[in-house]
């Protein structure tokens, strides 16, 4: 008999005896039959997958900074074993959990923009800001801490809008550049006030107030801006 099926035997017999307790005892022979891995009831298993999620989740309710190993636990259930299991440190896990908000976020704007809703550089413009609006504390931990050793990243991100820009105006390289860092610092701007609460999300005035920056900025550029 497997050293699982012991565990489970015991577990049932003490369940009907106890049953306001049986549900603690779950976790403690899940644990187990996780770290010898052998079968037990698969909606008990504690996987990768759920372990993320509910990462995630954390993340949503109280920002990036509250992740950790104890709580993370008690949300899925289990002792911090199946965790380290699965990833191996802390460190490895936020990683992971970091890799499925920045991929939250690339889908989010792809979604925008393959909605139609607006010509295809406003809608990165515009699908920043509502990402900024609907996953605040992702947006937060993506946008709105010290991401110096990601400037590779931050230049790729400016040259495929820059590129954008070159082909539906028909700028020179450094005007399109300079026209895409002004919109970037209006949107982030924008993304801020309402990551941080102090605006809301009015989808008409903030589509009118990027289509006047914009054009703005266009005519700046054009007239050879103040000089």
């Amino acid at each position: 008999m497997k050293i699982t099926e012991i565990f489970y035997k015991i577990f049932c017999v003490i369940s009907l005896t106890y049953a306001a307790i049986g549900d603690k005892i779950t976790i403690v022979i899940n644990n187990i039959c996780y770290f010898f891995g052998e079968g037990m009831p698969a909606k008990r298993l504690i996987t990768e997958d759920k372990i993320l999620e509910a990462a995630l989740q954390t993340v949503r309710e109280r920002g990036f900074e509250a992740l950790n190993m104890r709580d993370l636990a008690k949300k899925c259930s289990c002792s911090t074993q199946p965790i380290y299991l699965c990833f191996g440190s802390a460190e490895k896990l936020k990683c992971a959990v970091a890799k499925k908000i920045a991929q939250a976020f690339n889908e989010f704007i792809e979604n925008q923009i393959k909605s139609g809703e607006f010509p295809e550089y406003k809608a990165i413009g515009m699908g920043y800001i509502r990402f900024a609006a609907e996953e605040k504390e992702f947006f937060k931990y993506l946008f709105m801490r010290n991401r110096t050793e990601e400037a590779e990243f931050e230049k790729d991100s400016f040259d495929k809008s820059t590129f954008i820009i070159m082909k539906n105006l028909g700028l020179y390289k450094d005007d399109a550049y300079l026209l895409h860092a002004e919109m970037w610092i209006f949107v982030h701007g924008i993304a801020a006030m309402i990551a941080t609460g102090y605006q809301k999300w009015d989808g008409e005035l903030i589509s009118r107030m990027l289509t006047d920056a914009y054009k703005g900025f266009i005519s700046q550029i054009k007239n050879g801006g103040n000089k």
